[in-house]
């Protein structure tokens, strides 16, 4: 097939958004075209960033005279960058299918992959519903009276007694009680560690975004809450700091400093951190520490670092179970020999968990979870410590 004429073509565009968020499935969009005048068969092949390693998206169609079609496909990142698309190729069959022809169109598109993003959409969109138990968030008793108050309302049924405000019931003749909100404007920061231990992999993506993940969601949930949110990274060294702030910019600070780390192969100081954060947070406040201890020896080698930042603030230190260990730990035995990797699979497995205890001994809270719960789990953390007036 000979296409003379530009207006007697098959054209393909490609859409998509400019961000991408990692770890999650992003949209693209290919809208082709028949502009022929016989119908074709085409088969449609996006050159796809060089870092999926992915050859196989490849979509064949039948369009029809003057057909127009849109093709949906999804793509999973699980690191963050820069990611660059090429041209879209279209290998076109005349009807009777003894000729093809290539065809190439749509433009080179640059893409940047950001923390992933997506949740905060979903977390918004629910909490306006008021249906936030389907994204894994728990409702959260709250014990004894919240911590500020906030204005003299007329009483209903159902308000606490405890509350009434008897000067201000004689005054108006009718029963007020005070009303009372949770005490605002703490500080929360996500602490997270950058060095080796974080670089293991679930599903392809780093603890390290992981924990990036995890720490973009729960500051936008802490900043609903009217608390200041602020960052800081190490490794070898003190690296990124981030001043709580609750301003009107601050996610976006966060998101283009979260969207620059990367994991190193150095040994984590936690000994300059702990100096560094009581230099540079005078006020007390909720350190989230993401990291990841694989033994008691490890962590203890830690300790007396976390014991001294825990004398000023409230540490919560968020680690990783094994999934892999886990999910072997659970699979039923066929073998003799199963039983005993199995036995030392639980070995690890409660080794962590006494991790865990020994940290709370010493007034250190800690949360362990799986990679993929991660950031559901920190954000109920958050809700239960909040509750309980831990912060």
């Amino acid at each position: 097939m000979n296409y003379k004429k530009r207006s007697e073509t098959i054209t393909a565009r490609r859409s998509c958004s400019d961000r991408f968020s990692n770890g999650d499935e992003n949209e693209v969009r290919i809208t082709v075209e028949n502009r022929l005048p016989t119908p074709v068969h085409v088969d449609i092949i996006d050159e796809l960033p060089n870092i999926f390693q992915r050859r196989d998206v490849r979509f064949p169609v039948e369009l029809k005279r003057g057909e127009k079609r849109e093709i949906v496909y999804r793509l999973r990142p699980v690191r963050r960058g820069v990611y660059h698309f090429g041209r879209i190729r279209l290998f076109v069959t005349s009807p009777l299918g003894l000729v093809t022809t290539r065809i190439t169109d749509g433009q080179p598109q640059e893409v940047k992959v950001y923390p992933s993003y997506l949740m905060l959409n979903q977390y918004e969109l629910l909490a306006a519903h008021h249906n936030l138990t389907e994204l894994g968030i728990k409702r959260v008793r709250r014990l004894g009276h919240h911590t500020e108050f906030e204005h003299i309302k007329e009483y209903v049924r159902g308000d606490d007694y405890r509350t009434i405000n008897w000067k201000a019931s004689a005054r108006r003749h009718q029963i007020m009680v005070n009303t009372y909100q949770d005490e605002r404007s703490q500080q929360v920061y996500s602490v997270i560690d950058k060095g080796r231990i974080m670089q293991s992999a679930f599903r392809g993506m780093t603890l390290l975004d992981y924990a990036i993940n995890a720490s973009l969601v729960l500051s936008y949930v802490a900043l609903r809450r009217e608390d200041k949110v602020g960052l800081a990274t190490f490794s070898n060294h003190f690296e990124t700091f981030l001043p709580a702030s609750q301003q009107a910019g601050q996610m976006q600070q966060l998101l283009e400093s979260l969207y620059r780390q990367a994991t190193d192969f150095g040994e984590s100081d936690y000994s300059a951190l702990s100096v560094h954060l009581n230099k540079h947070i005078t006020k007390r406040s909720l350190l989230i520490l993401y990291t990841n201890f694989d033994s008691i020896v490890g962590m203890e080698r830690q300790l007396e670092a976390l014991k001294f930042l825990s004398r000023r603030h409230v540490v919560l230190a968020v680690f990783f179970e094994n999934a892999s260990l886990t999910a072997f730990a659970e699979r039923k035995p066929r073998h003799l020999s199963d039983y005993f990797d199995q036995t030392l699979a639980d070995k690890f497995i409660a080794e962590k968990q006494h991790v865990v205890n020994l940290l709370q001994r010493h007034g250190i809270y800690a949360l362990l979870t799986a990679p993929e719960r991660l950031s559901v789990d920190v954000i109920n953390r958050y809700l239960e410590m909040k509750a309980r007036h831990v912060i």
